[in-house]
C-alpha cells in the first residue's frame, strides 16, 4: 500500500470507517517525497532510537522505521489505532503508543522502549499543540534532535534573528534550548484534506550546554515582560512589569550596563542581551 495516495488513502480510511477530526488538526501527507525528506533530516540510523508524535495512517512513521533501529509512535485517536496496526504491519520494530503526549512520562516512555539507545524524535504536528509539545520535547532533554513539521509562521518565529519581526519569547526560549534551523516548507496541496496554511519543517539540535550563563528562570521571566507588549520599548515594557522594585532610572542604568538604548524592542535583542539584562536585574 502507497501511503501517500490518495485513493489508496481514502479506501483505508472507508475501510475503518473513519472521519477526520477537525479538533485534533488531522491531515495526512499525500506527497511522498515530505516524509522521506524529514526523516532523512532527522539523521536517524540503526543504532538509534526515535519517538514519533501522531502517526496518522503511519506515512512518515514507514520512513522512520527504515532508517532507525527502534520507533515508538504516539497517537492520541484510538480510531486510528486498527488503521495503523494494518499500515504497520510490514514494521516488527515500530511500536505503537496509545496517549496524550503532553501527559505522558516521556523519560520512562523512551527508557522502557529504547534500552539505552539515542533517541530522537520526528513529528507531523498538528497546529494547535505545536508550542506545548515543541516545550515538553526541548525540557525533557531526551533528544538528540528534533525535527517536526509545524505551521510556517510558527517554524519562522521559531527560528527567528534578532531584528525579525518573527521574534518572540517562544523564539528565545527554543534558541535558549536548541540550534534552530528552518529546513524547506510543505504546501496545502502535499495535504488531504488540504489545509488552509502552509506547513515547514524545523530541526531543533539540542544544545549539550546553555548556551548563556545564566539560569532559566531569572532570564524567561525578561523576555516575557519584553514581549507583552510588543509595541512598547524594552524601558518601558519592563517598568510595567518590575515596577515598583525598579524605578525608571534604575532600569535605564541596567539597559545602560548592557549596551542597549532606552528605546529599543525586545525583538533587536540577542539571547546574550537578554542574559546580560536578567542578570543585572536579579543582582540590582
Amino acid at each position: 500500500m502507497k501511503l501517500t495516495d490518495p485513493k489508496q488513502i481514502r479506501a483505508l480510511l472507508a475501510r475503518h470507517g473513519f472521519r477526520f477530526s477537525k479538533a485534533m488538526g488531522q491531515n495526512f501527507l499525500i506527497a511522498d517525497w515530505v516524509p522521506q525528506n524529514i526523516a532523512d533530516a532527522a539523521g536517524l540510523d540503526p543504532a538509534c532510537g526515535v519517538v514519533e508524535i501522531g502517526p496518522g495512517i503511519g506515512s512518515l512513521t514507514v520512513e522512520l522505521a527504515r532508517r532507525a533501529g527502534r520507533v515508538a509512535a504516539i497517537e492520541l485517536d484510538r480510531s486510528l489505532l486498527p488503521i495503523l496496526a494494518e499500515t504497520l504491519a510490514g514494521c516488527p520494530n515500530v511500536q505503537v503508543v496509545q496517549g496524550d503526549v503532553i501527559k505522558l512520562d516521556l523519560a520512562a516512555l523512551v527508557a522502557e522502549q529504547f534500552d539505552g539507545l539515542p533517541v530522537h524524535a520526528c513529528a507531523n504536528l498538528p497546529y494547535n499543540i505545536t508550542t506545548p509539545v515543541v516545550s515538553k520535547l526541548l525540557e525533557c532533554g531526551l533528544f538528540g534532535s528534533i525535527t517536526v513539521m509545524v505551521q510556517r509562521e510558527v517554524a519562522r518565529r521559531i527560528c527567528a534573528p534578532p531584528d525579525s519581526p518573527d521574534r518572540g519569547a517562544f523564539s528565545l526560549f527554543c534558541q535558549y534550548h536548541a540550534q534552530c534551523e528552518l529546513l524547506f516548507d510543505v504546501g496545502p496541496e502535499c495535504f488531504l484534506p488540504a489545509p488552509k496554511v502552509t506547513s515547514s519543517v524545523v530541526r531543533l539540535l539540542p544544545h549539550q550546554a546553555p548556551p548563556v550563563d545564566v539560569a532559566p528562570q531569572a532570564l524567561f521571566p525578561v523576555v516575557r515582560a519584553a514581549f507583552a507588549q510588543r509595541r512598547k520599548t524594552l524601558l518601558n515594557a519592563l517598568s510595567a512589569v518590575y515596577a515598583p522594585r525598579f524605578s525608571k532610572d534604575q532600569l535605564r542604568q541596567i539597559l545602560a550596563v548592557c549596551g542597549l538604548d532606552e528605546s529599543v524592542r525586545g525583538e533587536r535583542l540577542s539571547l546574550e542581551r537578554f542574559a546580560c539584562l536578567a542578570k543585572h536585574l536579579e543582582q540590582t
